[in-house]
């Protein structure tokens, strides 16, 4: 089968660093692990960090070139794809692209991690609202990656056989080196690490929350490495600058092959995942056989096992974040037990052999679901 694969939030292939550019590779790798063929949509994000019409509007007048160019080109039914999939779609990222040809060329639509905003209905960010609800309300089948995006899609689409569930996983997980430090012995520091980009927004926020954080614990025998780059990194290093000189390292952007080097050397993997999506990094730490100290925030929930591979402390609650890492500071025995069991965990249950399957089948549902609607209950 031909699929036409769009990502709004991030054009494929762009180099960047982020998990959900590594979230769209695994994607496409599993679909051609299924014999797919993917033709990644030629287009530029339609991200907007801030409600802004004239972006938007720069944002439609590129889609419908590439919706013209598109057209074009599939009017040849060899060239024209089986299905379009859509990976994420919301306010701040519109599918633009994907109604306008599925309608046009009755094409079974998939798309994945969509996620729907009443409250921006009134304000600066309808319009971009009201466009990725369009995309969203045309789908044929939605895969939810976390239980937060399944409950606002149940509210548009009654249908529960559109909802399928897809856990975040992380392939390749044999690539990922085992943790390979011996215990902590005496007051040894416990060494901490985390890991994302140094981007106004969550990022920034919870690097702030998380020197706020550890502050709380200053008395106690801990070092942290942070890695990531990025416009805030000068905001971010003034937050950490209260601490002794050489308890926090900064390592500045690295290449995934040594970020997953350097998991694997220390003992504890902490960041707060204010509003997270769901953050694929949880994973690959857990992968290196490291136990994780987070909020129960967003979809945090998704890509850990609460109580056996992560402690998951109140949203926002600095004090309880605290409290959480310090256990786990002091406490060599559960942090060995749950960085075991994280190991288990990320390599046993979210290897991609079951996303691979779920992926199967809601490919299958979409077309046997577009099949069944009859032409005048498209919308």
């Amino acid at each position: 089968m031909k699929i036409a694969f769009h990502t709004p939030l991030n054009r494929y292939g762009d180099g960047a660093p982020s998990g959900d550019r590594l979230m769209a590779r695994q994607l496409v790798t599993l679909l051609e692990d299924l014999v797919h063929a993917v033709e990644i949509v030629p287009a530029e994000r339609s991200f907007m960090r801030e409600p802004d019409p004239v972006l938007l509007a720069a944002h439609k007048k590129a889609a419908q070139d590439v919706i013209a160019a598109l057209t074009e080109r599939w009017q040849a039914p060899k060239a024209r794809p089986d299905l379009f999939f859509t990976y994420h779609c919301h306010y701040r990222a519109p599918d633009l692209i994907g109604p306008a040809l599925v309608e046009h060329f009755a094409l079974p639509y998939l798309i994945a991690e969509a996620s729907d905003a009443q409250k921006r209905f009134t304000g600066p960010w309808a319009e971009a609202a009201a466009l990725a609800r369009e995309a969203i309300l045309r789908a044929d089948l939605h895969l939810c990656m976390t239980e937060r995006d399944r409950e606002g899609l149940s509210r548009l689409v009654p249908e529960p056989e559109r909802l399928v569930d897809l856990p975040p996983f992380l392939l390749g997980v044999e690539d990922v080196p085992e943790h390979s430090v011996a215990p902590r012995e005496g007051n040894e520091p416990v060494r901490l690490i985390a890991v994302a980009m140094m981007r106004q927004g969550n990022k920034a926020a919870c690097y702030l929350f998380l020197a706020r954080t550890l502050a709380h614990i200053a008395d106690l025998p801990w070092t942290l490495t942070l890695i990531g780059d990025g416009p805030e990194r000068s905001v971010i290093e003034a937050a950490f600058a209260g601490f002794p000189p050489g308890r926090i390292r900064f390592l500045g952007r690295r290449e995934r092959a040594e970020i997953l080097a350097e998991l694997a050397t220390h003992d504890l993997f902490v960041w707060p995942g204010l509003n997270e999506a769901y953050g694929v990094v949880y994973l690959e730490a857990q992968a290196a056989g490291l136990a994780v100290a987070a909020l129960d925030s967003g979809g945090v929930p998704a890509v850990v096992a609460r109580d056996r591979t992560a402690l998951l402390a109140p949203h926002g609650d600095e004090a309880a974040l605290a409290a959480t890492i310090a256990r786990l500071v002091k406490d060599s025995g559960l942090r060995a037990r749950m960085g075991g069991a994280a190991q288990l965990f990320a390599r046993q249950e979210r290897n991609g052999d079951s996303a691979r399957k779920i992926l199967a089948g809601a490919l299958d549902a979409a077309i046997a679901r577009h099949g069944r609607r009859a032409p005048e209950t498209v919308l």
